[in-house]
């Protein structure tokens, strides 16, 4: 499956609509640009482009203390840049959502990208975040839900991570 032309990120999309989600935190990558599109379309959802993955949790910590709501996108590859920025909304008790595009695993051509990818879930395990794995895109929305309710339920970190085989594997294009 390709992200660009995939069905799965309107049901993300949907989730955070009815969950008030307000602003959309992220680094830019291919697997989330339909969602950002649609986001940016929004009048009621703001679009952040960040330089860093760790700057979306404190720019979320702060939205949360302000009474408004929001989620973090990045790669796998961003968050080991997050490690000591997690544990901000975890010991303030503060609900925080990350979904995160995979890299590393189904038809990876990148070998820098194994690494962090095979780690991803083992880092943010140990950093107090639940995780909700999806690797189906019939999964996808049901995830989304679920993960947006135990955060703000429980006011808990959670990563929604989107397999590598849901959003396509990338692929090398040479310039001629």
């Amino acid at each position: 499956m390709n992200a660009t032309n995939a069905a799965w990120p309107g049901d993300i999309y949907t989730a955070l609509k009815e969950h008030h989600v307000e602003i959309i935190a992220n680094v830019p990558d291919a697997a989330h640009a339909q969602l950002l599109k649609a986001s940016e379309a929004d009048p009621d959802m703001r679009v952040v482009t960040l330089t860093t993955e760790e700057e979306g949790i404190g720019l979320l910590s702060g939205a949360w203390a302000g009474g408004r709501r929001g989620v973090l996108l990045m790669q796998s590859s961003g968050v080991g840049n997050c490690i000591n920025a997690l544990t901000l909304p975890q010991l303030c008790r503060i609900p925080f959502i990350t979904i995160v595009s995979m890299r590393g695993e189904w038809g990876e051509f990148i070998p820098w990208q194994v690494p962090m990818g095979q780690a991803t879930p083992k880092v943010l395990d140990a950093m107090g975040v639940h995780l909700f794995r999806v690797d189906e895109a019939s999964e996808v929305g049901p995830a989304t839900d679920a993960a947006i309710k135990f955060a703000f339920n429980t006011r808990r970190s959670v990563a929604i991570l989107l397999s590598q085989r849901l959003i396509g594997a990338k692929v090398f294009k040479s310039v001629e």
